[in-house]
């Protein structure tokens, strides 16, 4: 399958955006936005759709939606998305003006299925530069912030007491996570981004509590995911997102019941 330029791409562009939304991942959880990073994905979708009505480029129309959406979201807190009522308006609105942008574009019934349910088969080599040095931005910037942004995501009270920049470290997490998000939806969609931003971190935190491990873990669990996804679809001529949801579900239950089984053995034995 690696004859072929598309397979070549889709592997290389879901290695770099597995290892970025795993490595994320973990603070999304740590600082309770997994559900965040799904109303990022609507506001990617609706940007995507904009974009993609008036000609340009989509992955640019999500970083302008997600990116506006992180900048106001920082400055009002994030309290304000995490109430249900907030979070259903925001997703019912921004679903519905993406798919009125998709409505006024002749190419509605592919653009609808790619932007939904991802489209990582088709994703182009200029695509494919542009998710490569967005993903190194983001890891980069991630690795450079480690310290602050673990110790505010672990231990918020004893951030704020030490006197850390915590509504700053908020905006620019937050700016980091729409980038992902936004990177992600072209993988698996805007429906099913929610899967990849958090189950991989989910589970990994069911296998350990070092931080560290957790994110090798939890980028690992998402490569791999990708990449058997991948190896399935081509074979099976089934969507690559399916299986990519499936397996990191697969493992999200897995962690769960490694953690089940530990908990539940005497302290004499180990796992």
């Amino acid at each position: 399958m690696f004859q072929y330029d598309f397979m070549q791409h889709a592997f290389l562009a879901g290695a770099f955006v597995a290892i970025m939304c795993g490595t994320i991942g973990v603070y999304v959880v740590a600082r309770g936005l997994s559900f965040l990073s799904h109303a990022f994905s609507h506001l990617g979708f609706a940007g995507a759709a904009f974009a993609t009505w008036i000609g340009m480029d989509p992955l640019n129309g999500m970083l302008m939606f997600t990116g506006s959406a992180a900048l106001a979201i920082g400055q009002m807190g994030v309290k304000v998305i995490r109430r249900d009522i907030a979070i259903s308006v925001v997703l019912s609105v921004f679903l519905g003006a993406g798919l009125l942008f998709l409505s006024l574009t002749s190419k509605n019934a592919n653009a609808i299925s790619s932007l939904l349910f991802g489209s990582v088969v088709g994703i182009s080599q200029a695509e494919v530069w542009k998710i490569v040095w967005l993903s190194s931005t983001v890891l980069i910037l991630l690795v450079l912030g480690y310290r602050m942004l673990t110790f505010d995501s672990f231990d918020p009270i004893g951030a704020q007491a030490a006197g850390l920049p915590v509504k700053w470290i908020s905006v620019l997490f937050l700016l980091l996570l729409g980038v992902a998000t936004a990177e992600a939806v072209q993988i698996v969609g805007a429906l099913l981004v929610f899967t990849l931003m958090t189950a991989p971190a989910a589970a990994a935190r069911h296998f350990t509590q070092s931080v560290p491990r957790m994110i090798l873990l939890s980028a690992a669990f998402a490569w791999g995911g990708v990449w058997i996804g991948l190896v399935l679809g081509y074979y099976t001529n089934a969507p690559v997102s399916f299986f990519i949801t499936a397996i990191q579900g697969g493992v999200y239950f897995v962690g769960v019941g490694w953690h089940y089984l530990r908990e539940r053995m005497p302290p004499s034995v180990s796992l």
